[in-house]
């Protein structure tokens, strides 16, 4: 009789325990952790919708990117028919629909009862429905069909690197954003501006038209469809970017016109300082995202720049007083004291900046380096190519908020051994040797001289707005560093500059009969990697503003990897400047 009494009371207390644990998932499940449950933060109020509705999803919630005249740039919004599968067990007004879309009533028969769930008629590529049209459907008050704009992510956009990309990662959510209590899918930014503003453009609730149904697919409170908007008239927000869709996409079609496979252009506003096109090569599979280069934005990626980084020696040289219009440099000889292949003779120093002599430079960086040896990296960071050139400060609680994420930074040496061998003084005067900068450093170099030696951070975004429009904060111009070159320093640069162009042996004399006067540098480096045929792969640069005498633009376009026979960078510097003539013309 004890034993039987023990047992009875050990098989409740097991019962009970039992229970408790039972009630307590119970809990867990309806009560504590409703909208994120498990590691994975699984919202179980919205799965359980899911299984008892059929939806389809108008705009997702995270926010989006436009340009500057506010244009729409990652997305569409299309004005479309939805048509709901309950249909096909109705006496609809189908004629009436064909009728007003021209879309046969056969084939408006046959996709619904074709569907299992709600959906868009045309799929990826919707039939757009003119304002009229909408109207007319609304009109109808068919339970199931609709006429709605759905916001639709573009699988191809421009700008593709600079914006970047989004994708589920939940583990990433959960450690960037642990306080938020994200449901498992929730995209978040990976790559470019998406991954800096991420924080702003975090999806919010969903726009959408619900079912309900019941376990069998059938209608659970009749053939009503109910609108669910969260009514926010602030999110999600709009990150209102400073590039320009015309120009970026004729950005774009240059630099695939002239088969640049590595490398791109950047084009900055040099006024504002802001930009107005990036485009970086290879192209990025946004489905993968990370295969070969293509998430690289090349305009943010650190390269051998050549002789483009003698407008750092000329800079330095001028201030230093180093140069005379006297002193005359042998223009015949390389920079180890042999005979050059392209021999220019005995020329001044503007003459040689023009021809971009290898000997005069490397003869004055050794100079310079004597004087101080720090000297080269000092005037290469007053021109803004050692450092981060995007803009970053305070913006709400962040007080190092970086526009661009993957910014890489320029440098001169690797390491102070370098900086004291002066062997390597000559090679680093024509920008080889350890010399790396990035395009949108190189831009921003010749935007600060164009205007007189102000030194400006770059802006991508110029303001985050509400859904509304209104401005929630707005992105200031602001200064890159104290120090820059003097502006007695800035116009020498500009002459010489100029005369780049002008001067009928200069590197870029091919630019001298455009429609703006153009100033700039051109740069072919060694990377000293070689294909199996033993040529050796070239870095071909061209930088410059323009026009000269009322500077608008900067444009740095670099083309990677090539030979030196061909990936000429001077026509698509040539087709911009074309291309910007004309525009500016018609918006005038």
């Amino acid at each position: 009789m004890k034993m039987w009494r023990k047992r009875t009371i050990f098989a409740a207390v097991i019962f009970l325990v039992g229970i408790s644990v039972l009630l307590g998932r119970l809990a867990q499940i309806q009560l504590i952790d409703t909208k994120s449950f498990s590691g994975r933060n699984i919202n179980l109020i919205r799965e359980s919708v899911k299984q008892r509705s059929q939806e389809v999803i108008i705009d997702h919630g995270r926010g989006a990117f436009y340009d500057r005249n506010m244009e729409p740039v990652t997305h569409s919004t299309i004005p479309s028919l939805i048509l709901f599968p309950f249909l096909k067990n109705t006496d609809w007004d189908v004629e009436k629909v064909a009728e007003i879309t021209g879309i046969p009533e056969r084939k408006l028969l046959k996709a619904v009862d074709e569907a299992e769930e709600p959906f868009v008629f045309g799929g990826p590529r919707p039939l757009k429905l003119t304002p009229e049209q909408m109207d007319a459907i609304n009109n109808l008050k068919i339970p199931g069909v609709f006429a709605v704009e759905i916001k639709m992510d573009k699988k191809d956009f421009p700008a593709a690197q600079l914006i970047g990309t989004v994708g589920q990662n939940d583990r990433e959510a959960r450690n960037r954003y642990p306080d938020r209590g994200l449901s498992a899918g929730t995209k978040i930014g990976i790559l470019g501006l998406q991954k800096s503003f991420d924080e702003f453009l975090l999806q919010e609730e969903q726009t959408k038209l619900v079912y309900h149904v019941d376990g069998k697919g059938g209608p659970l409170f009749g053939a009503k469809v109910k609108y669910v908007d969260p009514s926010n008239p602030f999110y999600p927000l709009k990150v209102q970017t400073t590039i320009d869709l015309e120009i970026q996409n004729k950005a774009e079609e240059i630099v695939d016109q002239f088969k640049i496979e590595k490398g791109g252009l950047i084009l900055l506003d040099i006024s504002s300082n802001s930009i107005l096109a990036n485009v970086s090569r290879p192209k990025i599979d946004l489905d993968d995202p990370f295969q070969n280069e293509g998430a690289k934005n090349f305009m943010f990626t650190a390269q051998i720049p050549g002789s483009v980084f003698k407008t750092v020696i000329a800079a330095a040289a001028i201030e230093y007083r180093l140069i005379s219009p006297r002193r005359i440099f042998d223009c015949n000889k390389t920079i180890h004291g042999t005979y050059d292949e392209y021999r220019h003779g005995r020329l001044d120093f503007t003459k040689s900046f023009a021809v971009s002599c290898n000997n005069t430079f490397a003869t004055l960086a050794t100079e310079l380096i004597a004087l101080d040896p720090r000297i080269i990296e000092t005037y290469a960071e007053k021109l803004g190519l050692t450092e981060e050139t995007g803009w970053r400060g305070q913006v709400f609680h962040f007080k190092d908020f970086k526009q661009f994420s993957g910014e890489e930074k320029g440098h001169v040496y690797l390491n102070d051994e370098e900086r004291h061998v002066r062997k390597f003084a000559a090679q680093t005067g024509i920008g080889q040797q350890s010399v790396r900068i990035t395009p949108v450093a190189a831009a921003n170099m010749m935007a600060t001289i164009a205007r007189g030696g102000e030194k400006k951070m770059v802006r991508a975004v110029s303001d985050i707005r509400y859904k509304n429009g209104n401005t929630l904060f707005h992105f200031p111009e602001k200064s890159l560093g104290k120090d820059g070159i003097s502006p007695y320093t800035a116009g020498k640069l500009q002459k010489l500059l100029r005369e780049v162009v002008v001067y009928e042996e200069g590197t870029g004399h091919a630019l001298n009969e455009l429609p703006y006067t153009v100033a700039g540098k051109s740069g072919t480096a060694e990377t000293h990697r070689y294909a199996e045929d033993g040529k050796e792969y070239l870095n071909k640069w061209f930088v410059g503003y323009f026009p000269y005498e009322n500077p608008k633009y900067a444009l740095a376009v670099v083309n990677l990897d090539v030979f030196s026979d061909e990936g000429s960078v001077i026509p698509v510097f040539q087709e911009m400047v074309e291309f910007l003539y004309e525009y500016d013309k018609s918006d005038s």
